[in-house]
């Protein structure tokens, strides 16, 4: 087993990480920019490393600097969490170059999964159902054109080495192909240097699902159900569970063995994620893989009991997976809420700022992976994300109910945060009835932002005057703030402080 991981990343994934280091009585090492100074991860770890100034691409995406730091340290791995360079292909071949284990596939599978027409090529060619489309880049308009009327509007044009939503376009006739065509190629060369798209037919009000898969280097695989990823903003996950309430036990059989299928069909060892769209008939179509520990991983760690990144990393260190598929067992209902510094009244704009106050939810089946504590920090420089609260039950009904409570409990300021936003979806008839997909957000929120969401949620009210007394030491009667809500304290706290 290794003696000393060095974590290339920061925030709640780099404390998730390292708490698992510890567990396996292993060292971690973190890295840390300027900005991240006073930030939980440099706390949490047993070392820490300044790796350079706030802007990613001179600390967290510094290739260079990262290797030189865990040579320097005596790094047996690296583990990169997720985002920054946990799927760069460069990055893991200079890892291994420089003699040490990257905690992750190999750079040859995260090369074939990446870019997104070759994986569609090879998805197909392995009996995994893909959208109906292009598996090559298209490039001429007038031959992409000619595709697009064989394939029947509405379609998508994606960047070929896209993700995160970037590089996406809808097109719903031929008289806004050309604009769209065009605009779909530069959004793909500024967000990934790369020109070429590819087309897949639309795929009208789906549902977002993903199956975790894990192998190890010995060629065993196993699955660990589905999640359920269909509420989302602009392509980006808010709210995902596990198992998904509108796979039955039939398609459960079917996604999860194309997902085991796809893994196997690019070589692949350690965690990842296989994510398709499924239409209303329960028919599923590969979207992507995601190469990487994910963002929600904890709802799978708790119906399942199997400690993912641990299990990531004993793979990394040349053992063979701990259990078999027939040790997996699903047990119970999971729900993650992922806590953003965001103002959903002002088109979700990023919140900066420091921790005042950070009081966190607890109770039978509540966990919360977080990144903050008081007096941290909250950049601009990075994604927005500050913690994830994770409620489970031993039915879906049970993990709404906990997780209704655990939003009412969670108390952050000195920064503006989502919960009352995500308190309106748990409580929203469309969530519970699950008879929500991928356009919810778009179709029951953005209509009636901002402010009116508000009057159409039978929000609970309470005096939050002591709370904020108390918080910032003011006299209670200097205080004129009435009646405001309790999930809504964090912004009135803020601006309080302002």
């Amino acid at each position: 087993m290794f003696k000393k991981i060095l974590i290339c990343n920061r925030g709640e994934i780099a404390v998730r990480i390292a708490k698992a280091c510890r567990e396996l009585d292993i060292t971690s090492a973190v890295i840390y920019s300027e900005a991240d100074y006073n930030s939980l991860h440099v706390r949490v770890a047993d070392e820490a490393y300044l790796i350079g100034p706030a802007p990613a691409n001179e600390s967290y995406l510094n290739i260079s600097k990262i290797i030189k730091i865990a040579k320097e340290i005596g790094a047996d791995a690296v583990h990169p969490g997720y985002g920054f360079l946990s799927e760069n292909s460069k990055f893991i071949s200079a890892v291994r170059d420089a003699g040490i284990v990257f905690i992750g596939p190999s750079f040859e599978s995260v090369e074939m999964m990446g870019e997104k027409t070759a994986a569609r090529k090879l998805m197909s060619k392995h009996n995994v159902p893909i959208v109906p489309g292009t598996i090559e880049p298209i490039n001429d308009i007038d031959n992409a054109k000619k595709i697009a009327d064989e394939i029947g509007y509405p379609i998508m044009l994606k960047a070929s080495a896209g993700g995160g939503g970037k590089g996406m376009r809808k097109v719903v006739s031929s008289n806004n192909f050309s604009s769209s065509f065009e605009r779909a190629k530069n959004e793909s060369i500024k967000a990934f240097g790369s020109p070429d798209v590819y087309m897949e037919k639309f795929i009208e009000n789906p549902k977002h699902i993903e199956v975790q898969i894990i192998g190890d280097t010995y060629g065993n695989y196993v699955h660990l159900f589905e999640r359920e990823c269909s509420v989302q903003r602009r392509h980006q996950k808010v709210i995902e569970e596990a198992p998904s309430i509108s796979v039955d036990e039939v398609t459960r059989d079917k996604i999860t063995l194309a997902a085991v299928n796809a893994a196997k069909a690019c070589n692949y060892f350690n965690a990842g994620t296989i994510e398709f769209l499924m239409d209303k008939e329960k028919n599923f179509y590969f979207l992507e893989m995601n190469t990487r520990l994910q963002v929600e991983h904890p709802v799978t760690e708790l119906i399942t009991g199997i400690d993912i990144v641990k299990e990531q990393i004993r793979i990394a260190a040349g053992k063979k997976l701990s259990f078999t598929q027939e040790h997996v067992i699903k047990r119970g209902h999971a729900i993650e809420c992922r806590i953003y510094a965001e103002d959903a009244d002002n088109n979700f704009a990023p919140s900066t700022g420091r921790i005042l106050h950070h009081r966190l939810p607890s109770g039978p089946g509540i966990r919360v992976d977080r990144g903050i504590d008081l007096s941290t920090d909250v950049p601009v420089h990075y994604d927005p994300l500050l913690s994830k609260v994770t409620a489970y039950g031993k039915d879906r009904d049970e993990a709404i109910a906990r997780m209704k409570i655990a939003l009412g409990a969670y108390q952050i300021a000195g920064v503006i945060t989502n919960i009352s936003f995500l308190d309106w979806i748990i409580d929203h008839s469309k969530f519970v009835d699950g008879s929500f997909d991928i356009n919810f957000i778009d179709n029951e929120f953005m209509p009636h932002a901002p402010y009116k969401w508000r009057e159409k949620y039978n929000e609970k009210y309470e005096d939050a005057s002591a709370i904020i007394a108390s918080i910032l030491k003011f006299n209670d009667k200097k205080l004129r703030v009435g009646k405001i809500e309790s999930n809504n304290t964090n912004k009135w706290l803020s601006q309080l402080h302002e």
